[in-house]
């Protein structure tokens, strides 16, 4: 099941990407000549139209490959023959659609968990909140005389930047205010002050979807705070996982329920979006500045200079790729035997 999860995940991951690009291309009046899911030999072909369509034996690549992409043409249908912001569109859209594809998923996987309110659930056994009298039912109203308007408000006063031997939680039961005097337990594990709480959670769609729009800012946050440790040096090349760390990962998420797998591909479609977008050559973010480049300059650097650039480009993602790859098997392969 790890195999099959991970080829569906890699699948529908570049899918999305460069379904991105065919379809903002096919608007813009771009011709496409390939769109192609997977590299190496082609298993699958079917002409349709101008556009070839085609299946690859290693499911972790695709392309879509339009006429005067890396190369001159005279074709007046050609990307390169474009006006300078429908190219700028067709590049966007494939890093576009991994991001919506992550939103998308953020937003099933709140709804299925559904969001916490601060009425109370669960009482854990032999807690604070169980030896100061919180009941199921409850619904917290204030934290040392704060108001509450959210689960989350609980979370953030019960740890504070001052350390709180107890706090006072006000609940409203049957109609009426009560005050309750706990002392939080520092759990090791969550890394937290806890009093022993849980919420009702709620489904809700609207509220799903807010959860799903602030869940990717927060997650795009970490990413990009990451790729700047990574420029600066603060972070190892060596952290960095290909296709076999994936696998390993789509693994142990596996082993935790189908929704791990769906958080995980959210994750790893967050990331294809904003590596896609950094300003280097074969990338998309490298080809976007090119455009910006070209449209200064003018004519100066040529369609034939640009495409040597974004191979070379595409040579050395390789060779990056081949040395990520060797550090997976050495973490994750070999200590297996």
């Amino acid at each position: 099941m790890t195999i099959v999860y991970a080829i569906l995940i890699f699948c529908l991951l570049i899918f999305v990407h460069e379904f991105g690009h065919f379809i903002v291309a096919k608007a813009c009046g771009v011709k496409v000549n390939e769109f192609a899911i997977g590299m190496g030999p082609a298993f699958f072909k079917r002409q349709k139209g101008e556009t070839t369509y085609s299946l690859r034996v290693f499911p972790i690549g695709g392309f879509c490959a339009m006429e005067g992409e890396d190369e001159d043409s005279d074709d007046p249908r050609a990307f390169n023959r474009q006006p300078a912001w429908q190219r700028a569109l067709v590049l966007a859209a494939g890093s576009f659609m991994n991001l919506l594809t992550c939103v998308v998923l953020l937003i099933i996987i709140a709804f299925w968990a559904g969001q916490p309110t601060t009425t109370l659930d669960k009482i854990t056994p032999g807690s604070p909140a169980e030896a100061a009298g919180l009941k199921a039912g409850d619904t917290v109203v204030a934290v040392d005389g704060k108001a509450i308007k959210e689960w989350n408000d609980i979370i953030t006063d019960l740890n504070g930047e001052d350390e709180k031997k107890t706090v006072e939680i006000t609940v409203k039961r049957d109609g009426k205010e009560m005050n309750f005097t706990c002392a939080p337990e520092y759990d090791k594990e969550q890394k937290r002050y806890m009093i022993g709480i849980q919420p009702v959670s709620e489904h809700h769609l609207f509220g799903s979807i807010g959860a799903g729009i602030r869940n990717t800012g927060q997650m795009t946050a970490m990413m990009v705070n990451v790729l700047r440790q990574l420029f600066t040096g603060e972070v190892s090349v060596k952290e960095l996982s290909g296709p076999v760390g994936i696998v390993y990962a789509v693994n142990t998420t596996a082993k935790s329920g189908i929704m791990y797998v769906v958080y995980l591909t959210a994750l790893l479609s967050l990331n294809l979006a904003i590596i896609n977008m950094i300003p280097l050559p074969a990338l998309d973010g490298g080809r976007l500045l090119f455009l910006l480049i070209r449209k200064i300059t003018g004519k100066r650097v040529t369609d034939e200079m640009e495409g040597k650039i974004h191979f070379i480009g595409i040579m050395l993602l390789m060779l990056l790729m081949v040395y990520v790859t060797f550090n997976d098997v050495i973490r994750f392969i070999l200590p297996i035997f």
